[in-house]
């Protein structure tokens, strides 16, 4: 099937009261153009086009690796957007998809619906429609007798009797693109909003006998269009609630689905349990049989097999097989466990490597460091690997012990199977296998405060 595509998101979306375009947006940390030109390629488009204008310098990087740009000059209508990509469009043949970019709920699965009843009935115009119980602020869709779609009408434009219809128009739809680019130069201006209406090529396609056919969706919610704050909330729970019900009948267990947020890229194998309050974003992947949360976010994490993290933040990082973590740690970029090691309550470790089955339990900050297997780091210790000026490096040999309250200033090396005391502050490499004490000798004045009484 020979299917083109053109996604306008080009206008400004006054009613997000942002400085930020409409479609650069977010839901579940994708923007909401990004979702509609992902359905269209999985729908079998190759290269989209997209027709940008407000806030062109946000929304085109947005786009430009999978998508052509044209672009929107003035804000005259959507009959004018699509205008704005006639270039891209010269010379291809067959069908045309034109989406809202605001629709991030739309599937390939509808797309796919929308074009093949194009082909089939080699109709001028396809359009996707939707029965809405409360049809405010959309354009409403006018019948006739035996149910043909006579018209468009834009809710300003209405009669009474039209606005009373619950049939609306979703905003996309599939022409023919000779029929559309043709009608395009015959749209006028002759509206509430002095605009260049796309839906006027319908009644254009009748004039000329084309049929036009009006495809009900089977579940409107995915026409759902982000005009508001409060409808980009909804359309979030939409999408959360799609996406959550296939990871659980792929395996994953959720104790509460309605407060786990999974983005679009998150991979997750099945036996996974996901406690209350678990955000994974990003480009994460969850091996079997771990346990995540409750407060947990992962963003762009690798999770290996059978690890535990409680209430754990994580980003950019990589843990093996076997790793707990948590309660209360963070791990920052570049972090990496190794197999079996623990990062414990109230922990940060940043660009850091802990060695298989190392142990870092509580209170402490280990940065810029490379830790080899086998390590226990005691409470309160921390790498002081920044000078002011100058981040610096520290190692830890494998079997290594390091004692409580431990100031390791970087750069420094401390080699494998070596003690290091409690309280010390080490500035000079340790050798392997020796014991370590940098700390001030103790100083006791018996009866002190009792001569200060007297």
């Amino acid at each position: 099937m020979d299917t083109s595509a053109i996604i306008l998101a080009a206008g400004e979306g006054t009613r997000m009261k942002s400085d930020k375009p409409k479609v650069a947006h977010e839901l579940l940390g994708r923007p909401l153009v990004k979702w509609v030109v992902n359905a269209a390629r999985d729908a079998g488009v190759e290269r989209p086009v997209c027709v940008v204008g407000h806030g062109r310098e946000i929304v085109q990087p947005l786009v430009e690796d999978s998508c052509e740009i044209a672009v929107q000059q003035g804000r005259l209508g959507t009959a004018d957007a699509v205008s704005s990509a006639a270039p891209q469009m010269r010379g291809r043949r067959g069908s045309v998809l034109v989406l809202s970019g605001d629709c991030p709920l739309i599937t390939s699965r509808t797309l796919q619906a929308l074009a093949a009843a194009r082909e089939e009935s080699n109709a001028g115009v396809v359009v996707l429609t939707m029965q809405l119980e409360d049809p405010t602020g959309y354009g409403r869709i006018v019948r006739d007798s035996t149910g043909n779609l006579l018209r468009i009408v834009e809710q300003k434009d209405c009669t009474p009797e039209e606005l009373a219809q619950g049939e609306c128009n979703s905003g996309f739809y599939c022409f023919d693109i000779e029929l559309l680019f043709d009608a395009l130069g015959k749209v006028g201006s002759d509206n509430a909003q002095g605009e260049f209406y796309l839906t006027d090529v319908i009644e254009i396609a009748r004039r000329e006998g084309r049929t036009v056919v009006g495809l009900k969706a089977e579940d409107p919610v995915e026409c759902l269009g982000i005009n508001t704050r409060v409808q980009l909330a909804q359309a979030t729970h939409a999408m959360q609630e799609r996406i959550n019900y296939r990871h659980m009948l792929a395996g994953v267990t959720m104790w509460d689905p309605q407060s786990t947020f999974i983005g679009p890229d998150v991979k997750i194998e099945p036996d996974v349990e996901i406690l209350p309050q678990t955000f994974l974003m990003g480009a994460t992947s969850i091996a079997r049989d771990c346990v995540l949360g409750p407060n947990t976010r992962l963003d762009d994490c690798v999770v290996g097999r059978g690890c535990t993290l409680d209430e754990t933040v994580g980003i950019e990082s990589r843990l093996d097989g076997g790793c707990t973590c948590g309660p209360r740690a963070y791990l920052r970029p570049g972090t990496h466990l190794c197999e079996g090691a623990k990062v414990g309550t109230h922990v940060e470790i940043k660009k850091s490597t802990i060695g298989a089955g190392s142990k870092v339990p509580h209170l402490s900050y280990i940065g810029d460091t490379t830790m080899g297997a086998g390590v226990n780091i005691g409470a309160g210790s921390i790498t002081c690997n920044y000078d002011g000026q100058k981040k610096w490096s520290t190692t830890i040999g494998d079997d290594t012990f390091v004692g409580s309250d431990t100031m390791m200033v970087a750069p420094v090396n401390i080699g494998r199977n070596a003690v290091v005391g409690a309280g010390s502050v080490i500035t000079e490499d340790v050798p392997d296998n020796a014991l370590a004490i940098a700390r001030g000798r103790q100083f006791v004045k018996e009866g002190y405060r009792a001569s200060e009484s007297e």
